[in-house]
């Protein structure tokens, strides 16, 4: 039986725990064994995207010393698994089992095509579902082809969930525009943010979704709170909460 390390970022466990969860029922559903290393802490990406690298570092160590005797690690986050993938080269080049740590930490949808390999899900949720592509996942993870791209049109994540019975991915007009939550730049540039945010959501109204899903529990507390404070008629989903859900009623 395959065995992977959990990693689930903070505002997950401390806001979120629900997607966790679900996180870990999907993969059991499809043999995975999951060991959640109870130390595991913020992988430091806060601290890293406002400069402040000596604050991230410690917590990119602990994460190496935790995490690297796995096989494979998985996460229910585009941005923290970026952060590990891409951008802790500067903490951890050249330390024993850093290289085998990069390559085998995962986004749980690219987890479950790349290396599971899945050939379909079983599953129903009958829905009309809006995907947002947030930029750490689509831009550096690719788990999609993306607009500006010239290549084969690809994405991983609309690809389990077209499997789903009943499940209608509704079309936008653009995309994989960013939502403007960035982290702390909701924080200092509020009025954009919420701008952007909004023309995310009037998107996917116009398109005709319930739910708005993606891979970043992040973006969809930044879209969520504008819909719940400007009453839309929208709910959001995390992917593994989505997957949970329709293979349960499978």
């Amino acid at each position: 039986m395959l065995t992977v390390g959990l990693f689930i970022p903070c505002y997950i466990e401390q806001l979120y725990p629900e997607v966790g969860l679900a996180t870990v029922r999907v993969l059991e559903r499809h043999g995975v064994r999951v060991e959640y290393p109870e130390d595991q802490t913020c992988c430091g990406q806060p601290m890293s995207n406002t400069g402040c690298t000596e604050e991230a570092r410690p917590l990119a160590e602990k994460f190496l010393r935790l995490f690297r005797g796995y096989e494979h690690v998985v996460a229910p986050s585009g941005s923290c698994v970026s952060m590990v993938r891409n951008h802790y080269d500067g903490f951890l080049a050249g330390q024993p089992g850093f290289d085998h740590l990069k390559r085998s930490t995962w986004e749980l949808c690219e987890f479950l095509v790349d290396v599971l390999k899945l050939p379909r899900l079983e599953g129903a949720f009958p829905h009309k579902v809006g995907l947002h592509q947030s930029c750490h996942g689509l831009r550096e993870l690719r788990l999609g082809s993306g607009s500006e791209r010239r290549v084969a049109p690809f994405n991983k994540v609309q690809l389990l969930l077209s499997e789903l019975r009943g499940l209608q991915l509704v079309e936008l007009a653009r995309q994989d525009e960013c939502c403007g939550f960035g982290g702390t730049f909701a924080v200092q540039e509020e009025a954009v943010s919420c701008m952007m945010g909004r023309d995310r959501l009037a998107d996917h109204e116009r398109a005709g979704a319930e739910i708005v899903t993606g891979v970043d529990m992040s973006c969809l507390m930044h879209l969520d709170g504008l819909i719940r404070r400007e009453r839309r008629p929208l709910q959001v989903l995390h992917v593994a909460q989505l997957l949970d859900r329709a293979e349960a009623a499978a």
